[in-house]
């Protein structure tokens, strides 16, 4: 019971201060859920960030869920209770939203034009930028560019699809979904 009570506190906490959206909670889930709490490892987290970009659904909500699963299936072994610490961190993330959400509508539709509320937004941006760049440099670690000490091939691989990637849906335009396609398509035939 402690643990549920521990994962509703923590990723509400999230949910409250995790401005960007869910790439910008990136940071906030990982420092809670690999560092704080230990509940799972990096490698762990890093294979969740995967699987929650490519099902469908928010990031955010995505990594809340499967946060929750693992923390709880680490502790307990029960697939049920795992199943119920999913739904308590998925619920947990989206509850502050969804009562600032109906609290702010109305009085932000009132006064969205006054200055303190502009200031306060213009004050949000590079706090939003800052989280999700906090988010992308999480990310560049060993366990998803490895290290040329340990396997330079694998190393240099991934820099080329990280650097093909950006150009190709920054510069090029390409689709994200068929560069992600084509990326995992590189991954086969390079690194198998």
């Amino acid at each position: 019971m402690l643990l549920f009570l521990k994962l509703f506190y923590t990723f509400f906490l999230i949910g409250m201060f995790g401005f960007g959206g869910g790439y910008g909670m990136l940071s906030l889930i990982q420092h809670e859920v690999v560092v704080a709490h230990h509940w799972m490892t990096s490698a762990e987290f890093t294979n969740i960030v995967a699987i929650s970009q490519m099902t469908p659904g928010p990031i955010g909500i995505n990594s809340a869920t499967y946060c929750g699963y693992t923390a709880v299936l680490h502790a307990t072994g029960n697939v049920p209770l795992a199943v119920l610490g999913s739904v308590t961190a998925t619920a947990a993330l989206v509850l502050p939203s969804f009562i600032l959400m109906l609290l702010i509508s109305k009085m932000f539709l009132k006064y969205m034009d006054s200055q303190p509320v502009r200031s306060i937004f213009i004050g949000l941006r590079p706090a939003v930028v800052g989280l999700l760049a906090a988010a992308t440099l999480l990310l560049c670690n060993t366990e998803n560019f490895n290290s040329t000490a340990q396997s330079p091939w694998h190393f240099w691989v991934s820099v080329a699809l990280f650097i093909a990637t950006f150009i190709g849906v920054k510069m090029v335009k390409i689709n994200p979904i068929r560069m992600i396609v084509y990326a995992a398509f590189a991954g086969l035939l390079l690194l198998y």
